[in-house]
């Protein structure tokens, strides 16, 4: 019989059926580890979605990580960017990272983030410039700990 992998955002029988299929606007739950991954987006003055979910009946601890706009093939080449995340609809944190020479902004930032349990959380990306093939990217990684 196999055993009951799941819940939430992610499981299956037995695990190996657990395997990354691609990224989502959720998060995935592999036991008591949760992480999310947008993939690469592209880059522009239109706001994108890269995350939009409710967590469950647990709470997160993790990280949240935001990559700047980038050229994938001269990395040199980025645009500043923001990565606005929402709880409920409020914003909790606005990062900020890529190409500011004024400011020395670094390419990549991570915060440290804690979610409460059955929050509706958005995480809207934004580029100050739209170029082509600039693309970033955000994830959260982390654990989580089941309510009673």
């Amino acid at each position: 019989m196999a055993l009951d992998g799941g819940g939430g955002g992610g499981g299956g029988p037995v695990g190996f059926a657990n395997s990354f299929t691609g990224p989502a606007e959720a998060l995935e739950i592999i036991g008591d580890h949760a992480y999310g991954f947008t993939g690469v987006i592209s880059g522009n003055t239109s706001p994108k979605t890269g995350f939009d979910f409710v967590s469950g009946n647990y709470y997160f601890v993790g990280t949240f990580q935001y990559n700047a706009p980038t050229d994938d093939d001269n990395p040199s080449l980025s645009n500043s960017g923001t990565a606005n995340i929402r709880f409920n609809g409020t914003s909790v944190a606005l990062l900020k990272a890529g190409d500011d020479d004024a400011n020395k902004t670094a390419q990549s930032v991570t915060m440290d983030i804690i979610i409460p349990p059955y929050t509706e959380v958005t995480v809207i990306l934004d580029s100050n410039d739209t170029q082509a093939d600039r693309y970033f990217s955000a994830s959260f990684t982390g654990r989580i700990y089941r309510t009673q």
